[in-house]
């Protein structure tokens, strides 16, 4: 049956506020992974598990768009009140997680050789990370079922279960940490195996969590289930995304790159940086995934009204939330900067360009919200194209203003972000009429 409860204040905190905490464990978790390794008294450790976690992350990320779909899609179903299809969608995301899983699996050889060819490391170094991703990558099943899993939770708003997976992964990832490294002397292999256990961990909670999805037989309806209509649709949902998520990927890692042209002084700054955006976008997650719950239901109910209430309530707190965060920044975004490095040329590089982060939030804010009400709403195909529209101008304005050194590139991203925003702002109308139509 559809959600008919009134869309208050009370209730898109109630379903923000998990996810905030959720995603503060996130570099808790890096921080114990670096911390136990950085105990062996040995650079090479440090460089493997670093090195080993970011292509791993890079190539699970890749499925994120796994979450996105799945969370818009049940949204609608549950909208409209269409009971087994929520469950039809969790096991088609679940047999795609198992089946992409076993792929990677199945390819890492070729896909650890690319990662080191991109990414040259030295002998050791390589030798160790290896090892640690020969380990790791048999969680990549319950890794990218994870996201199918979250998706469904946080459509069906039970946003404190995404926080319950969260806490038991990473608590169980640090205390595994803590056990195979420091106590049985594991080493790289410890780090690797503790998460590795961590990630089934989650993806069995998850599976628990979400228990009612089986409770009745949609789960096992196959003529639903492989229906080729809606695998059309799932299909056509998720590579949309894909493609939005990678372009944005590669403005994040050109800025960088672009970044390192600058000098190894400027790089660095910048990466110090862009750990508030990061801070941002965690913080902003929780009430995108709250409109992505809201919207979808009301687009699948065909209530344009109660559409736009959630719009504007979680985009209100949206703004409400970058407003603060921009306050924090600008009265102690120089301590922020001073925590994350000690180096005196580096904190004064840093701050040099503080002003940048303080407009960050409050321009990257109808980016940030308004994905989250295009996915609930599965208007994929304007983000996709937003996004085709956006990375060109992003690279333009990097060539344009060039001149003006790392003011120009981060003018340039500010430009990125007031350009997401304005392409998905353009097609927001054209969302709410869609409510309309049967």
């Amino acid at each position: 049956m559809a959600d008919t409860r009134p869309i208050t204040d009370r209730r898109v905190l109630t379903m923000a506020f998990p996810i905030v905490i959720s995603n503060a464990t996130v570099p808790i978790l890096g921080a114990v992974d670096t911390g136990v390794v950085g105990q062996l008294g040995e650079a090479a450790p440090i460089g493997a598990v670093g090195i080993g976690a970011i292509i791993l992350s890079s190539i699970f990320w890749v499925f994120g768009f796994l979450r996105m779909g799945t969370a818009g899609m049940v949204a609608q179903a549950r909208g409209a009140g269409d009971a087994p299809e929520t469950g039809a969608l969790l096991v088609r995301a679940l047999m795609f997680a198992v089946a992409a899983g076993m792929t990677l699996i199945l390819l890492q050889g070729i896909l650890f050789w690319g990662a080191f060819k991109v990414s040259p490391a030295s002998a050791e170094v390589e030798t160790l990370a290896r090892g640690y991703l020969s380990i790791r990558i048999w969680s990549a099943p319950a890794a990218i079922a994870v996201y199918g899993l979250t998706g469904w939770l946080i459509a069906m708003e039970r946003m404190r279960s995404v926080l319950v997976v969260q806490l038991v992964m990473n608590g169980t990832n640090i205390l595994l940490d803590l056990i195979f490294v420091l106590e049985f002397g594991w080493g790289v292999e410890g780090v690797a195996i503790a998460t590795l256990i961590a990630e089934w961990s989650g993806a069995i909670l998850g599976l628990w969590l979400c228990r009612a999805a089986f409770m009745g037989d949609q789960w096992r309806d196959w003529p639903r289930i492989f229906d080729p209509a809606r695998l059309r649709r799932m299909a056509s949902v998720n590579s949309d995304i894909m493609i939005r998520s990678v372009l944005l990927m590669a403005g994040f890692v050109s800025f960088l790159m672009f970044s390192a042209g600058l000098g190894d002084l400027t790089l660095a700054a910048n990466q110090i940086l862009l750990q508030f955006i990061y801070i941002t976008a965690y913080a902003l997650d929780g009430f995108a995934f709250a409109a992505e719950a809201l919207i979808g239901q009301a687009l699948g109910a065909h209530q344009r009204a109660r559409l736009r209430q959630a719009a504007i309530m979680c985009y209100k707190w949206g703004a409400i939330m970058v407003s603060l965060l921009a306050l924090c920044f600008a009265l102690g975004g120089g301590l922020l900067i001073d925590i994350m490095t000690t180096a005196p040329d580096v904190r004064a590089e840093a701050r040099s360009y503080l002003p940048w982060m303080i407009a960050a939030p409050l321009i990257g804010v109808s980016a940030w919200m308004l994905d989250g009400i295009f996915i609930g709403a599965t208007r994929t195909a304007d983000m996709r194209n937003g996004m085709l529209i956006s990375t060109p101008i992003y690279f333009a304005a990097v060539w344009l203003f060039e001149p003006l050194g790392n003011h120009g590139l981060w003018a340039a991203l500010m430009i990125f972000f007031a350009v997401r925003g304005l392409t998905l702002g353009l097609k927001y109308p054209a969302l709410e009429r869609a409510a309309d139509r049967p």
